[in-house]
């Protein structure tokens, strides 16, 4: 990461996040429509950040299990 470019600092419930990781983990990236390579990059990143500077490389299935019923109950639409 460069440290001139500015950066924004996002929380997100470990639920949110388990999920999220679980998804890019899983995913082909190649076949999720884009507009623009950046787009690929930009779900690239915050793969890497979460492999890197968190645990949510060691969760297991229960707890992917479990964080998917947590985001879905707390589902509005």
């Amino acid at each position: 990461m460069d440290p001139e470019l500015p950066i924004v600092q996002v929380d997100l419930w470990r639920a949110d996040a388990v999920v999220l990781f679980d998804w890019l983990m899983s995913v082909d990236l190649d076949t999720v429509p884009i507009s623009h390579p950046a787009q690929k990059q930009a779900l690239m990143d915050p793969l890497t950040r979460f492999e890197t500077e968190t645990g949510l490389p060691g969760v297991t299935q229960a707890e992917i299990d479990e964080a998917q019923l947590a985001v879905a109950r707390d589902m509005g639409w």
